[in-house]
């Protein structure tokens, strides 16, 4: 199944309209209400995010798809399971 090359206007999409001020600046209340939404915070939130993604499924085909967000949740897993600089000198010393 190949991508088509439709524009997303074609398809339907809802574009918003271009933002020219410096979004970090808006208060999380402004950003709702222009519809701005942020990015996912961390590797696990994007794949959560990417799970449920239906065009990225259909992007990607299911073995790609599939394969991507196993090889994801391992790279999060092995990443969660490390031992940082900060918390080696935050909490050694407590123990």
């Amino acid at each position: 199944m190949g991508i088509q090359s439709q524009s997303a206007m074609e398809k339907g999409y809802q574009l918003l309209e271009p933002v020219e001020e410096n979004v970090f600046d808006m208060s999380p209340a402004d950003r709702e209400q222009r519809g701005i939404s942020t990015l996912p915070g961390s590797l696990l939130e994007a794949i959560t995010v990417t799970e449920s993604s239906d065009i990225v499924h259909r992007a990607l085909g299911e073995h790609v798809f599939n394969n991507l967000i196993a090889n994801k949740k391992i790279e999060w897993d092995r990443y969660r399971n490390q031992v940082t600089e900060f918390e080696l000198k935050q909490y050694l010393a407590l123990l």
